[in-house]
């Protein structure tokens, strides 16, 4: 198929992706230019770009298609400045621009005369592209594109090795001397891309179909609009997120940014990878505290770090929630504007309004029931040490019996609210099958979209099920999981994560807004999805 069978595929989706809220299309003619008559075809795309546009053709070294010539690539170029509708920008890399004379003379040169000959005119991008990690001279690379006359903005993006790569990124932008675009690629990059209009980024990149990014981690235009609300980030906005590995499953964005949204609170919340080791959430927790302008107010943490969090807290003097002192695990992070920190844990009383909810039950209730926890994990602690304390008897199943001895034994024997002892006590993984019990709550990741079992319940199939028992997966995302269905089928009384997990959010929100969460705006959020 020729080039000219797709130029109205192409304007379509131009247009669709400013109907969406896209401000300028950047034209990607890496293999384009290449084809018979090509100029013709970019032409027509930059005079029929229902925005402005940018036009780019990227050599294969820095991450583009282009394997031609450059003195063809300059002849391309020179001739969209200097024709009647020019591009708004045209991005070149620096390594090209400081190599090739013939291009840096050309296009320096057809820039001043469209300048000179229109008020419409075209300026030059200059772009440092590493698709492996920061580069060792990005300061030395910048300090040429700023001294260069001929460019207009300064555009650098490497592949982010951690979420402190970004903050480097927002700062590059705080201190820029000419117009810059800083991004940081790959899975903990997206900070720096939705954050950039907070720094003064001159723009972002999204792509109009999450299957086809011209960077790795790009969002898509939708992510950015009704996501992360990216019209209404600058100066004021205060960072939040949810903080885990993985985290990319959370539906805690689309929520929490919804609830911003309906009470008017200039918040931005995201998803924060941060590796399993104390050390990442340590290094990583502390250099978003300590970064003077990033406005980090607070995060929802997850697996597997939860008694990381509580930890973190108490090394840096602040203060933690009786709760979650108790518990041993805290799943909230409250910052406040002088900098001081909370920890509180969430989970736990979003886990016992939701099953007491789902069995119908008042709280007095669940003393005397018999209980399996699958899991040993933050949620599970929460779980265990709230149900105990009310006075259920609970049984912790996990893989790895070591850790479900140890979870049981530092909640067994407590003082429970009765003012009797608690009973917990740990059994092996592979006899959960020869005991009844009465509810069977999940906390290990299995069953979850993205997490390492999507497909698998963590209850084999020859557990005793029927309408007497109660199954209540932590899992949300699906909201139907593998474990959901099989109790089902067996016509146990089932309970979603999401309930819990909405009841904990809204609880997190109010701790970080001083407002009631909008649950209608949640419902609304999670509908969208």
């Amino acid at each position: 198929m020729r080039w000219t069978d797709e130029l109205d595929t192409a304007l379509r989706r131009a247009t669709q992706a400013v109907e969406a809220g896209a401000r300028l299309i950047e034209w990607r003619i890496d293999a384009l230019a290449e084809e018979p008559d090509a100029l013709a075809a970019i032409k027509a795309l930059v005079r029929r770009c229902p925005a402005p546009c940018i036009v780019t053709c990227r050599v294969c070294g820095e991450g583009g298609d282009y394997g031609g010539t450059e003195s063809h690539r300059a002849e391309i170029f020179e001739a969209l400045v200097r024709g009647d509708h020019p591009p708004r920008y045209i991005d070149i890399e620096l390594a090209a621009y400081q190599r090739d004379t013939r291009l840096r003379r050309t296009i320096s040169a057809a820039l001043k005369d469209g300048e000179r000959a229109r008020d419409t005119h075209t300026s030059l991008i200059l772009s440092v592209h590493d698709f492996d990690r920061r580069p060792a001279d990005l300061l030395q690379r910048i300090e040429a594109m700023t001294n260069e006359p001929a460019c207009s903005v300064i555009k650098v993006a490497w592949q982010a090795r951690s979420l402190r790569d970004n903050l480097e990124a927002l700062d590059l932008l705080a201190q820029r001397a000419k117009p810059m675009i800083a991004l940081c690629m790959g899975r903990f990059g997206l900070m720096s891309r939705v954050l950039a209009p907070k720094f003064g980024g001159l723009l972002t990149y999204a792509t109009d179909r999450p299957t086809e990014t011209t960077a790795p981690g790009q969002p898509t235009i939708d992510e950015l609009q009704n996501v992360y609300r990216f019209q209404r980030i600058g100066p004021p906005t205060k960072v939040y997120g949810v903080i885990g590995w993985p985290v990319e499953h959370s539906l805690g964005p689309s929520i929490h940014n919804a609830g911003f949204e309906a009470v008017e609170h200039a918040g931005a919340y995201l998803p924060m990878a941060i590796p399993p080791q104390y050390e990442h959430f340590k290094a990583t927790v502390g250099a978003m505290l300590d970064h003077q302008h990033l406005g980090f107010r607070g995060a929802s943490v997850t697996s597997p770090h939860k008694e990381h969090l509580l930890r973190f807290v108490a090394d840096r003097g602040g203060r933690i929630d009786p709760l979650a002192e108790r518990i041993g695990a805290a799943n909230t992070l409250v910052v406040n504007d002088e900098g001081f920190i909370e920890c509180f844990n969430t989970d736990a009383p979003a886990a016992q309004e939701a099953l007491c909810a789902g069995m119908g039950i008042e709280r007095s209730a669940l003393a005397g029931l018999r209980v399996a926890v699958l899991g040993a994990g933050g949620v599970a602690r929460a779980i265990v040490a709230d149900l105990s304390h009310d006075g259920a008897e609970v049984t912790v199943f996990n893989r790895t019996q070591d850790r479900a001895e140890a979870l049981a034994n530092e909640f067994n024997g407590r003082e429970a609210a009765s003012g009797r002892r608690t009973k917990v006590v740990a059994a092996k993984a592979d006899a959960i099958a020869g005991d009844r019990f009465d509810v069977f709550i999940n906390c290990t990741p299995m069953g979850m979209a993205g997490g390492p079992a999507p497909d698998e319940s963590p209850l084999p199939d020859d557990v005793p099920l029927d309408e007497n028992v109660t199954v209540f997966d932590t899992v949300y995302t699906p909201q139907r999981t593998p474990l959901i269905h099989q109790a089902e089928a067996h016509g146990a009384r089932t309970i979603s994560g999401l309930d819990m997990f909405l009841r904990q959010a809204a609880m997190q929100f109010e701790h970080w807004t001083g407002r009631d969460a909008p649950t209608e705006a949640f419902a609304a959020a999670l509908k969208n999805q």
